[in-house]
């Protein structure tokens, strides 16, 4: 069994209500290192923020369909499990438990449909940079705008340069055709 997690990558299209991202896929890295960790919150605060990715708080995810046009976010599950709607409200459910992480795109769609008594998260955004949040359906024109100026993030919260963010991220913004 290897040691580095599973990587998984998923582009959502607009689905008229959620705009998504056109460019970025949500990534998913499941059983990282903060599965086996004494403490995974304090195991994704320090990784996080050791990459650039601030601003860090622990929760859970809203049980309604919402989206974040001014900045990505990360979340690492550190209790529980849940089913996670992801890419609005035609997305596709995502089963996640500790160790799991979610790189949200600026755009991406996120709701929490169930989950144990204990889920819980660690959210963070790169830079620090606190996000809007957005309800489907809501001033879309605006923040597809927006979207489009969120710069990529400098270092992939788990694993810093060189990271599987960037397999997925970089490659996507290349294939931007304008």
């Amino acid at each position: 069994m290897s040691d580095l997690p599973q990587i998984e990558a998923r582009l959502f299209a607009d689905d008229g209500r959620t705009p998504n991202n056109p460019k970025l896929p949500l990534v998913v890295m499941r059983r990282t290192a903060a599965a086996s960790a004494a403490d995974p919150a304090a195991w994704f605060e320090e990784t996080f923020s050791s990459h650039g990715w601030s601003g860090t708080w622990r929760w859970t995810v809203y049980p309604y369909q919402h989206f974040h046009s001014t900045n990505h976010e990360v979340l690492g599950i550190f209790r529980g499990t849940a089913t996670l709607m992801l890419g609005g409200e035609q997305g596709a459910e995502f089963e996640v438990s500790v160790g799991d992480v979610l790189v949200l795109p600026a755009g991406m769609g996120h709701m929490r449909v169930e989950a144990s008594d204990d889920f819980q998260v660690v959210g963070a955004y790169p830079g620090g940079k606190e996000p809007d949040l957005i309800l489907p359906g809501y001033d879309l024109l605006s923040a597809r705008r927006r979207i489009a100026e969120v710069p990529l993030p400098e270092l992939d919260p788990v694993a810093g340069e060189g990271g599987a963010l960037f397999d997925h991220w970089k490659a996507g913004k290349k294939r931007q055709v304008r």
